[in-house]
């Protein structure tokens, strides 16, 4: 089995979605800003994301993820590509960060 690294969801605002998020769960927040936040929890992380700027997808970490076409480089160092399945729902296949 593999594990999913992260879900997101579309939002229309970062910072209300932060602080709405926050008032009813516990999280970790690993990055925020006014185009995307991640949150951790426990089992897996939770992206909060403009619409427009990132697809509604579930994204799986993997070494070989360049075998699904060309990768495109992130700030954190990660890497991916988004897929879309048969039923049009999007994948991130995401290459881990150098050292992950």
């Amino acid at each position: 089995m593999e594990p999913i690294h992260h879900l997101a969801i579309p939002v229309s605002d970062i910072e209300a979605a932060l602080a709405w998020y926050g008032e009813r769960f516990a999280f970790e927040t690993v990055h925020a800003d006014a185009s995307w936040a991640l949150l951790q929890f426990e089992n897996v992380a939770l992206a909060l994301v403009l619409p427009g700027q990132h697809p509604p997808h579930f994204a799986v970490a993997r070494a070989d993820a360049e075998t699904h076409g060309e990768l495109t480089p992130h700030r954190d160092g990660t890497a991916s590509i988004y897929v879309r399945d048969p039923w049009d729902n999007v994948i991130e296949f995401m290459k881990p960060a150098a050292g992950e």
